[in-house]
């Protein structure tokens, strides 16, 4: 009996102790603002059924709101203008040592082009019309065609036109040496900042750590590492190596299973020099869902100061000033 006694109270000292550790309500409420990370600035919505990574996604777009597409200055700015505190924008290497702001693979999609995006020249790229392939009638209309041709700006373009903005690079490959080639770019047109960060292919991303460690960067190998060993980990007060000086997105409906959620583990996070986003609920399997409804925004817990991820910035914005 005496020694049931001592091991159930050794299970109960352990269980306060670990409640302790943990707890949220316990941990001081984080001060600040919280960070808006507008995913593509202001763009045009589309369906995601059945998506691939060769859907072509101008060719169903949802009916229009606004005249805005995406990795355009136009909708950088509002993006900025509705209250994001980052822009997410995506970058190829052109065949003449630049760097073109376009999201896909080839240009034929969107434009009247046809081939790879870094197979061709800056020149070459900004000639062409990037609203031509918009529709979202099937074909029968293209609301954009004519309206966009030469908007493709490049990167060194982008970072003039907004010299005191943060932008999270996307990396469209998995070739390291192309992290080389961004730093260098970078370097030679003055334009390396702590404002810029970068995720994309786990390659291009070890190596961007490797030569430009003042340049936060991330890929899906760095997330689950993370992930990974907070959950086997955090527990303990521990904060791993791989949750140091990173970032993270956290899913909504797996936010319960982060140790210290809300509070104490933003504690976490940020006294270990990292940022960690909240995403959406994760329902659509079809890419990264972000927090992109006044609803959802409701669910955010109030005392959440660090960041968000939406691809509604010209809903969220205005929502979140109003909070």
């Amino acid at each position: 009996m005496q020694k049931r006694f001592w091991f159930a109270g050794g299970l109960m000292a352990a269980a306060v102790g670990l409640f302790v550790i943990n707890s949220s309500e316990l941990a001081p409420k984080p001060s600040g603002q919280r960070t808006i990370l507008a995913h593509r600035g202001v763009y045009q919505r589309y369906d995601r059924t059945n998506l691939n990574r060769d859907t072509c996604t101008a060719s169903r777009m949802l009916p229009s709101t606004h005249a805005l597409l995406e990795n355009t200055l136009p909708s950088m700015k509002a993006g900025f203008d509705a209250g994001a505190d980052i822009v997410e924008i995506d970058v190829h290497p052109t065949t003449d040592g630049q760097f073109a702001v376009f999201h896909d693979w080839t240009v034929d999609c969107r434009t009247e082009g046809h081939g790879v995006t870094r197979e061709h020249t800056l020149a070459e790229l900004q000639a062409l019309d990037i609203g031509h392939g918009y529709t979202a009638d099937g074909g029968k209309t293209y609301p954009f065609r004519g309206k966009f041709k030469g908007q493709m700006p490049s990167l060194k373009q982008v970072l003039d036109a907004f010299p005191d903005k943060r932008f999270l690079i996307n990396i469209k490959s998995n070739d390291p040496t192309e992290a080389d080639k961004l730093v260098a770019y970078l370097k030679a047109n003055n334009l390396m900042s702590p404002r810029l960060s970068a995720y994309g292919g786990d390659r291009p991303v070890a190596r961007l750590r490797e030569i430009a460690p003042g340049m936060r960067a991330f890929g899906k190998k760095t997330l689950k590492s993370c992930a990974l060993s907070y959950l086997a980990l955090g527990w303990s007060g521990h904060m791993p190596k791989a949750c140091r000086n990173t970032t993270v997105f956290l899913p909504g409906k797996f936010a319960w299973l982060a140790w210290g959620y809300p509070n104490r583990l933003q504690q976490r996070f940020r006294d270990a020099g990292s940022d960690i986003y909240l995403l959406g609920n994760n329902k659509n399997t079809n890419g990264v869902e972000g927090i992109d409804t006044v609803e959802a925004l409701d669910s955010v817990p109030d005392s959440w100061r660090m960041g968000i991820l939406t691809d509604e910035i010209e809903t969220i914005g205005p929502a979140e000033k109003q909070k």
